[in-house]
């Protein structure tokens, strides 16, 4: 059984499951939070009527989505951060072993 820990240490499986685990339980919450309150303040601050993550461009006849990259990419940052603190706050880094 020792075998087995010292190569999950090893390996750095704790910190791909704890990524995995946090990031699949996040992201629900963190997609609400960014169509519900954070498309709506970026429409106003723009000037925008319309739901944010819709907002298109037309560029030489080309309709470029910008709206919905936004969206995904603050959808991303925020569960990178959530997930960074929540490692870095339990310390659960260190839990990796270093190869030597």
């Amino acid at each position: 059984m020792r075998g087995f820990f010292d190569f999950i240490r090893t390996q750095g499986v704790v910190g791909l499951a704890v990524g995995f685990i946090l990031g699949g339980a996040l992201s629900e919450l963190v997609r609400a939070l960014v169509t519900d309150l954070v498309n709506p303040v970026i429409s106003v601050g723009l000037g925008k009527a319309q739901n944010f993550a819709s907002s298109t461009a037309s560029v030489a006849g080309v309709t470029v989505s910008y709206g919905h990259f936004i969206s995904v990419l603050v959808n991303f940052l925020v569960i990178a951060a959530v997930v960074y603190f929540i490692v870095k706050g339990l310390g659960i880094e260190k839990l990796d072993k270093k190869k030597e």
